[in-house]
């Protein structure tokens, strides 16, 4: 389990599959993520809640709350199956990271030399993530993959963790054209603290996480960014970002800023993430309305060893 700290009132509890167990026990993992992260809730559920909508994170913070979000990161955890996808969403999976450091058969990874976009079937998954009101995270998708997806979705998308390319050639970040994709699509782009991402592998400081914030706000809009710590899966946090508690250092250094005012810094530290949330239910809600059914679209997957029936 990996946890991605968003801002100090709500997090991402991350059901993280290794690659490896692409094809074999992926979906299995997965599952037993999300089961401890459920039992995480309960244990300490005088300072967390596991919340499912907008409207409960909200609900969350009036009741002094950190409300905790489960996604699962990695698409080859719901094993090229919608049916696990919706199943995942019943379980309270709120986004999914469509690729981590591998390709799948339907999208293409950062980590992969291949620039693979989406396939027929990746778009089926777009499209269902849509009509389940899930928010689809582009967060390790190559570049091929997230503009597929950008001209596929019909929804906001998220980046959950990454920073500009401009500023670090790291193929895990966002070049400006999809920067300014990702802001005609309403989407959020969460700024990494991880020292790959911001400081192309040096050691980061607080100022590299100020300089990749204002780069993306000046390319995107104030709207369009929030914060993507990613404490729990980073080894080398920023100097001065040692953790979720100096958080209002880092506000404080925008704040010195005349280009940042309180509202600017608040929607960074949530209210975009929860507009963004609130965007995708609203999408959801309009398509059940519409009467948009299930997609039934399966791929052909080899006959394995490890499979009973091949979809």
């Amino acid at each position: 389990m990996s946890i991605h700290h968003k801002n100090s009132a709500h997090t991402f509890m991350s059901a993280y599959v290794p690659c490896e167990a692409q094809g074999l026990d992926a979906v299995q993992l997965a599952l037993e993520q999300i089961d401890i992260i459920r039992r995480l809730a309960d244990m300490y559920n005088q300072d967390t809640v596991l919340v499912t909508s907008s409207k409960d994170i909200t609900e969350a913070q009036h009741r002094g709350l950190i409300a905790s979000l489960i996604g699962i990161e990695g698409g080859h955890a719901i094993g090229s199956s919608l049916g696990v996808l919706r199943s995942f969403y019943s379980l309270g999976a709120r986004y999914l990271s469509l690729t981590h450091k591998c390709d799948v058969s339907w999208a293409g990874s950062s980590s992969s030399s291949l620039d693979a976009g989406l396939s027929q079937f990746g778009k089926a998954i777009v499209r269902e993530m849509n009509r389940l009101g899930m928010m689809i995270d582009l967060s390790y998708s190559s570049d091929a993959t997230a503009r597929d997806v950008l001209q596929a979705t019909r929804a906001p998308v998220i980046f959950s963790h990454s920073g500009a390319r401009q500023l670090c050639n790291s193929t895990r970040n966002i070049p400006d054209d999809i920067l300014r994709l990702v802001a005609e699509n309403g989407g959020l782009i969460m700024i990494s603290f991880d020292s790959e991402d911001v400081a192309c592998g040096h050691q980061a400081r607080l100022k590299d996480v100020v300089d990749h914030i204002k780069y993306v706000r000046a390319i995107a809009g104030v709207q369009h960014i929030g914060l993507g710590a990613g404490y729990d899966a980073i080894e080398l946090p920023p100097l001065g970002l040692e953790d979720v508690s100096k958080y209002p250092d880092l506000l404080a250094a925008l704040l010195e800023d005349p280009n940042w005012s309180e509202e600017d810094v608040a929607m960074l530290a949530g209210k975009n993430f929860l507009r963004i949330m609130e965007t995708v239910e609203n999408v959801r809600d309009y398509w059940k309305r519409a009467n948009i059914d299930p997609i039934e679209q399966s791929e052909v997957q080899p006959k394995t060893q490890c499979t009973y029936m091949a979809s």
